[in-house]
């Protein structure tokens, strides 16, 4: 799935958009992104505008779930 965010700003008030698209819609979202910054360069109160997804069948939590038990984690490796 794809989400695209996007806040409008009027006056000093601002509002926060979404619009969902299905994982098969990368294209009308991409064209849903484009037309909001063409009317932000239009001079619309438009901004933030950006995407991110969401794969929906993803296993498990993003990020490292287990490692093992010799697992060192260290900034820098000397």
């Amino acid at each position: 799935m794809y989400m695209v965010y996007w806040t409008i700003v009027d006056g000093a008030a601002t509002h926060a958009q979404a619009q969902g698209f299905d994982t098969t819609e990368m294209v009308p979202a991409m064209g849903f992104m484009e037309a909001l910054r063409k009317r932000q360069r239009d001079g619309e109160g438009i901004r933030f505008i950006t995407m991110c997804s969401e794969h929906p069948d993803v296993v498990g939590h993003p990020g490292v779930d287990v490692t093992g038990a010799d697992y060192s984690w260290k900034k820098r490796r000397n």
